[in-house]
């Protein structure tokens, strides 16, 4: 069917961002050593990915008026190429700092396009389900990466990864401009208007994006300090980052039956509970020596499986003809999340000296997430209540 057939296009697109955002994670203690950062700066790096989204996201909302999320998506796939050669030419700090910068604002715009599209196909057939298939692009992205790029730094230095990372987004890019179709009764350019959310869409929006943020800020956490945590128990490099990938291919699979359990059976918050109590075991689990590979095996198993389950809660939160915009507001709360969580884990481990406050943070921000779904839960019933007694 045809919305399965773009499912697959908007998945290879998303694996792009994963692919150049990691490229950070994977070589920063190459950059360290190059430009003389600490594990604050190297954190800092990492948000500086997000950083846009803090500022710019309502605005890219507010695009989807002016043109079609075909040509959205496919101009911030271009930008994030472009801001991944900035990096890979990169002579001092403030020009990685600026391509990481230009990457995110390319990443903005495709993140955001590339979900509504989703959203705008699968809306009321199987939305769980597609859901939890396509945010898996963004892991595989990563897991790529987390192999890739180290591999590829070790033999050609750390410029290379961003430069191959870019070529994947490159021709992403090229393939949204010719290959989407929209869905049919979806027109382009509409649906991004900056008025119009109603007081509970606003409150469901944002609780959406809360929890969406927090997932994801303890997964970065999770890839970018579990390796350090296995190389302190002394694992090679190489060797650390594979064990910790492992996390993300599994979700390639469990994701997928996550959301069909989901979609077929409901109990939306009793599998987020199980599966957050999963991911805080993973991560204490790192800190026992020997424990890595089943670490990363729950982690992926059932710590992250529920990606597209967090993730559709976007699409349950705001009517369609007021969708673009609403995207935008799920996405600053979870920018905001983002920008400030690695940093903040990388100053743990500087004050510390070792990961654990890192991974510990990471624990806090997956257990975060089951009060904030319930929340949602009730807030979305409270609001079905309402008009059904009105009209009553």
């Amino acid at each position: 069917m045809m919305r399965w057939r773009m499912l697959a296009l908007l998945f290879a697109d998303r694996v792009s961002l994963g692919l150049q955002f990691q490229t950070m994670g994977s070589v920063g203690g190459d950059i360290s050593a190059a430009f003389g950062l600490d594990n604050a700066q190297v954190g800092m790096m990492i948000g500086l990915f997000m950083a846009p989204g803090l500022f710019l996201v309502l605005l890219a909302g507010v695009l989807g008026r002016l043109a079609s999320d075909r040509l959205l998506t496919g101009a911030g796939l271009v930008a994030l190429a472009v801001g991944g050669l900035v990096s890979a030419m990169a002579l001092s700090p403030g020009i990685l700092g600026l391509g990481r910068v230009l990457a995110g604002i390319g990443s903005l715009l495709a993140m955001l396009y590339l979900s509504k599209m989703v959203v705008d196909w699968f809306e009321g057939h199987e939305i769980a389900t597609a859901m939890s298939i396509f945010v898996m692009s963004w892991p595989i992205g990563i897991a790529m990466g987390q192999v890739g790029h180290v591999w590829l730094a070790g033999l050609h230095g750390w410029r290379i990864p961003f430069a191959a990372a870019s070529a994947w987004c490159a021709v992403s890019g090229l393939a949204v401009l010719a290959l989407y179709r929209a869905p049919e009764g979806v027109r382009p350019g509409a649906g991004g208007g900056i008025s119009g959310l109603l007081p509970r869409e606003w409150g469901l929006v944002a609780l959406a994006g809360t929890a969406w943020g927090a997932f994801n800020a303890g997964y970065v956490v999770y890839l970018s300090f579990g390796p350090r945590m296995l190389e302190a128990q002394g694992m090679g490099t190489l060797a650390a980052a594979s064990v910790i990938s492992v996390g993300s291919w599994l979700m390639i699979l469990s994701g997928a039956v996550c959301g069909q359990v989901v979609d077929r059976f409901g109990r939306r918050e009793t599998v987020l509970t199980v599966c957050m109590a999963g991911a805080v075991l993973a991560l204490m689990l790192l800190s026992r020596p020997g424990a890595g590979l089943p670490a990363s095996l729950l982690f992926g198993l059932v710590g992250m499986a529920p990606a597209g389950v967090i993730m559709a809660l976007a699409g349950h939160a705001v009517a369609p003809e007021r969708r673009a915009f609403g995207m935008g507001v799920f996405f600053t709360f979870y920018y905001v999340i983002m920008t400030a969580s690695p940093p903040f884990a990388g100053w743990l481990f500087d004050r510390t000296g070792t990961p654990d406050g890192a991974i510990l943070f990471g624990a806090v921000l997956f257990a975060l997430v089951v009060p904030v779904a319930v929340l949602f839960a009730r807030l979305k019933t409270r609001a079905i209540a309402v008009p059904a007694r009105e009209s009553a």
